[in-house]
């Protein structure tokens, strides 16, 4: 216990240093975000929205699995390596390139991946290229996050992806309506790449005396692969449900649930702020057997997430018409789902944060989880799909105001696929959390009941502004002032004097 309570205090400074950095580049992505989902939403139109969705969700799973689970496994292998530190990430960056050329030759030469509802055509070509930006990008920004610059992952991705997708997509319209999307993503990947490579290059300095190992890269890629098993599953659990509706549904409905799901996505950005900075935490712990200390940075972390998924969650969810109607009115067929999606990522931080603690005690059986996950995922998705559009016929009696649509031109039972997800994340959070509390010899749920109190408060708001204001109005004053009650309620009920730390500088980065 004594080793607990004498690192925890540095632990929790890290922590709450790189989780106010990176909440920082959360609210940079979020006003940059909004840019993207106006101008693809009203200029391209949901039905080339949805092909561009099911086409880069694609690639990137692809950049996922070619990074070989080094995007968190990196910080293992710097911890436990005699060599010098910048030769050990070049041959991650090694790893990472062969990765990507074997998952760039397949999707050129299976295109119907990324296209399986629609014709290839124009510039399509061009999207498997962008794996190298995307996996080669992960790697090096994992490589900075071990010495503590996360702020170099902010500005990569919070700053210049995101603004460069926008900005690109904006002018680009203009030259092409067909590509102009494909080319935005292209030059977003480049920007994306440019912005991390050069800070590690400043950081590790040039790899001199390097020399590529082929035995250790083959021994790393063997021993990562329980780490990119579940990293493409983490990941590619909140993009199947895209992948699902475009094998049941026509690319407009696609459209309109990816709108839903990029909002949704907004608050599960915040768990990845903690990624960079919680890998080295859990691993310098472990390495001195101090279980209770990571423990105790999982709760903690834990409830934090919580809580800020919760209240932005609330923010967005209660005026969820108004938001969905930034993209046209014929995105607010998606606002089930959005609310379902958004109930989906507070339910998935409870396993996502358990996670990052598996995947270094319990690396198969952690895979074991998330590959189950997915099975109920696709089940349930695939059931509620079929059972949804059954009972429309029999809403309609009931006067509710659904309209007669072809099967695949069907918004509602869309919504099926975001409920799969809720299920099967409910389900990974409530597993995963009990085999890491029992690893571990310590509770780690982040759970408090303050959130529920607080969720009271901003439901309260979020009626009063829903049911008086203007959409607009819902917008500009609804949504802060829905973050407003949860946030006082949670400082004043559920904080403690360990969870302020987050937001007082100076204790925080001593």
């Amino acid at each position: 216990m004594s080793a607990a309570d004498t690192s925890a205090p540095d632990d929790l400074g890290a922590l709450a240093k790189g989780g106010r950095t990176n909440f920082f580049g959360f609210v940079i992505r979020l006003i940059a975000r909004i840019p993207f989902l106006f101008i693809a939403g009203r200029l391209y139109g949901p039905d080339a929205l949805g092909r561009f969705a099911i086409a880069t969700i694609t690639v990137e799973f692809a950049g996922q699995l070619a990074t070989l689970g080094l995007k968190r496994g990196l910080a293992q292998q710097l911890t436990h390596s005699g060599r010098e530190h910048v030769h050990v990430v070049w041959d991650g960056l090694l790893v990472g390139l062969l990765g990507s050329i074997a998952a760039a030759l397949v999707l050129i030469f299976m295109p119907g991946l990324m296209f399986p509802n629609s014709p290839i055509y124009g510039l399509d070509w061009l999207l498997p290229l962008t794996i190298f930006g995307w996996a080669l990008s992960d790697i090096a920004l994992a490589a900075l996050a071990y010495r503590g610059d996360v702020g170099a992952t902010v500005k990569a991705r919070a700053i210049v992806e995101p603004w460069t997708i926008s900005i690109g997509a904006g002018l680009l319209y203009f030259y092409s309506t067909r590509d102009g999307l494909i080319l935005a993503y292209a030059l977003s990947a480049i920007a994306a790449f440019v912005a991390s490579i050069v800070p590690l290059l400043k950081s590790y300095g040039p790899p001199r005396g390097w020399r590529p190992r082929p035995a250790e890269i083959v021994r790393t890629a063997g021993w990562n692969l329980p780490l990119a098993g579940a990293d493409a599953i983490e990941w590619g659990s909140r993009r199947l449900d895209i992948y699902i509706l475009g094998r049941f549904f026509a690319p407009e409905i696609v459209g309109i649930y990816y709108f839903a799901q990029q909002v949704a996505s907004l608050p599960q950005k915040l768990k990845t702020s903690f990624d960079p900075i919680l890998g080295p935490v859990i691993t310098q712990n472990l390495e001195e057997g101090n279980k209770v200390a990571v423990a105790k940075q999982v709760r903690q972390v834990g409830f934090w997430i919580i809580a800020a998924q919760a209240g932005i969650g609330l923010a967005l969810g209660i005026p969820g018409e108004a938001v969905m109607g930034l993209g046209g009115p014929s995105y607010v067929h998606g606002t089930a789902a959005l609310a379902f999606l958004l109930a989906a990522e507070v339910i998935a931080a409870t396993a996502a944060v358990s996670e990052a603690a598996l995947i270094y005690v319990a690396r198969w059986r952690n895979l074991a989880i998330s590959a189950a996950m997915i099975v109920v995922q696709v089940a349930v998705s695939v059931a509620l799909i079929y059972a949804i559009r059954d009972a429309l016929p029999h809403l309609r009696g009931w006067g509710l105001p659904i309209v007669e649509v072809a099967q695949r031109d069907d918004p509602w039972s869309a919504a099926g696929v975001a409920i799969g997800l809720m299920v099967a994340l409910g389900m990974a959070s409530v597993v995963k959390s009990h085999v890491l509390a029992r690893l571990l010899g310590a509770g780690v749920s982040g759970w408090r009941f303050a959130i529920v109190t607080a969720t009271a408060a901003a439901a309260v708001i979020g009626f009063i502004a829903t049911s008086f204001f203007p959409e607009w109005l819902e917008l500009l004053a609804g949504v802060p002032l829905i973050l407003c009650a949860f946030g006082a309620v949670i400082w004043y009920r559920g904080f403690g004097h360990e969870d302020r730390v987050l937001f007082r500088k100076a204790e925080g980065a001593r």
